[in-house]
């Protein structure tokens, strides 16, 4: 008799930093759970195994050959939480293969963050903070030269995807106008949610405070350099939230540089970040070690959407709470995999 295999090769997860107990205990009660965490499954244990294999949960190479191997393969859930270039996402459509994500756990903390450090660029306050430790504090008007109001600040919001769309709900009481550029999405899908859909030099050039959600993909890596920072107003706030690669990082560090804007980064082109590299010392620039997602109930939720998710598809229904992989934007998409948990 056939048993159910569900392949665990998860790095740079552990299934202990995605699932409580009780959520193991469920993913357990679906099949022989077969773990490898301490590396990447070897490739002739996954070959063993896939005749069997019924979920996947992890980011393991499924091209055609091995997909052949797999006849009773029913999901693959990237619990890693970017859609990389090594399935074949055409053959899971035509398979009926589920290929899913949990990713949305992370997007109610780092649209929490992002508004934090949003509020911290417009107010100045870590930087007051450390003009006091250094004994060179201003106090009451001169003390906010520079600075402006995030409330009533026009928000420009570069993708709108999970993230956008969480940190647009909480921008919400702050009564600011919302211009969003994403060349994905239909302007209706953007104006249902109380924003004006927009070019890119117009949020740019229209928005106080400018947030960058966008995935990077085949078509965008760059897409936001020297032009773009110098479309944007003296003094307004940038921050990138998503990937590096969608920014010319050295353009970026440039305009922060010159005084022409203040930043925040939770992300850097190569990280982690060397002791000695420039990006430590650039004024005016907040910068946040790519933590702003990384909370414990995040990582918890990642486990149980996705075992929530499998207990249906087991049973032979569609995904609920996953992002489920579409073959014409996966394959455009070229986030770098994430090395630390």
């Amino acid at each position: 008799m056939s048993r159910n295999i569900i392949l665990v090769d998860p790095l740079p997860r552990t299934l202990d930093l995605i699932m409580t107990p009780d959520v193991r205990r469920r993913l357990e009660q679906l099949g022989d759970v077969v773990v490898s965490e301490d590396r990447q499954m070897p490739a002739d244990q996954v070959e063993a195994l896939l005749p069997d294999t019924v979920l996947i949960f992890g980011q393991t190479d499924m091209p055609k050959e091995r997909l052949d191997r797999a006849p009773r393969l029913k999901a693959i859930i990237n619990v890693e939480s970017n859609f990389l270039p090594n399935i074949d996402y055409q053959a899971c459509v035509e398979r009926g293969i589920w290929v899913i994500t949990p990713a949305s756990a992370f997007a109610s903390p780092v649209a929490e963050a992002a508004l934090g450090m949003a509020i911290d660029l417009a107010r100045g306050i870590t930087m007051a903070d450390r003009q006091f430790r250094a004994g060179v504090e201003d106090y009451g008007l001169a003390a906010n030269e520079g600075t402006f109001r995030f409330a009533g600040a026009p928000v420009g919001l570069v993708g709108f995807g999970d993230l956008g769309r969480q940190l647009r709900e909480l921008v919400r009481p702050f009564r600011n106008t919302v211009r969003v550029f994403d060349p994905w999405l239909p302007a209706e899908i953007i104006e249902r949610l109380d924003c004006m859909p927009a070019s890119l030099d117009e949020v740019l050039s229209q928005s106080r405070v400018v947030f960058v959600f966008a995935s990077v993909t085949s078509e965008n890596e760059g897409f936001i350099g020297r032009r773009e920072f110098a479309l944007m107003q003296p003094g307004s706030a940038f921050l990138l939230m998503s990937r590096a690669a969608v920014v010319d990082f050295p353009a970026m560090l440039e305009a922060v540089g010159s005084g022409h804007i203040r930043a925040a980064t939770d992300v850097f082109p190569d990280e982690p970040v060397a002791p000695d590299d420039p990006v430590r010392k650039v004024e005016g620039l907040l910068l946040s070690a790519h933590r702003t997602g990384g909370t414990r109930d995040a990582f918890y939720a990642l486990g149980s959407m996705a075992v929530a998710d499998s207990e249906l598809i087991m049973k032979g229904l569609p995904p609920q709470l996953c992002r489920r992989a579409d073959p014409a934007t996966a394959s455009r998409l070229r986030s770098k995999p994430v090395s630390v948990s």
